[in-house]
């Protein structure tokens, strides 16, 4: 069963929050990476200096094979000790990547009875919000393209998914994302899952995705979609019949990778932006939206503002 998490929040006038991907440590000690301990320290004097509301965390959730139960002590080593800042105490809502699905995702689902922030009630569900003081709508559609897809394999050798496990599950999947994404009426849509559409980087675009769920997004005009597994930060922003959709990857929250294997992969043009310094200590996304636009930002682990895209909202 898919319920609506439906918010009301308190930052008149717009709605921020935050949008990272593998961020998911190490399967041993000291159980996080540099890059993401960094991140987490940013993450928290953005959500301190910009009243965010909630944290997206899109997949791989915990590296290399996600947990093995409930008891798992990764939640703690990983997540909790790590993003244990005051201003990160706000909602987080997960999706499971790849090395999720090499463990147990249904204790990542069951956590969420344990810990008050940590907000995972099903593979696949919706979040609907309004910005306050006004009666603009934003709804964020939380996918699994893992079990949509099928897992990649391994992150080193490149790979593609080649089709899911459970062609039933898949399917059933498929129908309810399509339902979701055509009967919205919400003034910005997103659909947010772990593998992209569209990337020039080592992983490139997800054959799936741009197959099936490309044309949806056009088709029904939504704001973006939000990705991670490539571990970099890009922007790519493509347009059919009329309608332009902006993707984002956000997947530099735990390692970098400045592969740009599949930089031939994208139409021409659809490139606008892509991020990978090995010399930098990982990056993350922060969206504000107001009725008037909604604003997407990416920013490094030291706080510095590398691009930014606006976005305006839908058409009804």
């Amino acid at each position: 069963m898919h319920v609506w998490y439906t918010l009301l929040v308190l930052n008149n006038g717009s709605l921020d929050f935050l949008v990272i991907g593998d961020w998911g440590g190490l399967p041993y000690f000291p159980y996080r990476t540099p890059i993401e301990s960094a991140v987490a320290s940013q993450l928290a004097k953005y959500a301190d200096n910009h009243d965010v509301e909630f944290v997206l965390a899109l997949g791989d959730n915990f590296y290399f094979d996600g947990v093995t139960s409930i008891e798992d002590s990764r939640f703690q080593e990983t997540y909790n000790h790590v993003y244990q800042y005051d201003s990160l105490d706000v909602d987080w809502f997960f999706i499971a990547g790849n090395h999720d699905h090499n463990g147990n995702v249904s204790a990542q689902i069951e956590y969420s009875k344990l810990v008050k922030r940590w907000n995972y009630p099903d593979y696949f569900y919706p979040l609907s919000f309004t910005i306050p003081g006004t009666s603009t709508t934003i709804d964020i559609i939380m996918i699994d393209t893992v079990l949509l897809c099928g897992n990649s394999d391994s992150d080193y050798l490149g790979k593609q998914p080649e089709g899911p496990d459970d062609a039933e599950n898949a399917a059933t999947q498929w129908v309810w994302l399509q339902e979701r994404i055509s009967s919205s009426k919400a003034d910005y849509l997103i659909v947010a899952g772990h593998y992209p559409v569209w990337s020039i980087a080592e992983h490139g675009p997800t054959k799936q995705l741009v197959q099936t769920l490309m044309p949806w997004l056009h088709k029904y005009e939504a704001t973006a979609y939000f990705s991670g597994h490539d571990h970099n930060l890009q922007h790519l922003q493509y347009t059919e019949n009329n309608a332009t959709v902006d993707y984002f990857v956000s997947g530099a929250a735990n390692f970098i990778d400045p592969s740009l294997a599949h930089k031939h992969s994208v139409p021409e043009g659809v490139s606008r932006f892509h991020w990978a310094n090995i010399l930098g200590l990982g990056g993350f996304g922060h969206v504000t939206a107001t009725p008037q636009e909604m604003t997407f930002t990416f920013a490094d682990a030291g706080g510095n503002t590398l691009y930014k895209q606006s976005m305006l909202p839908r058409k009804h």
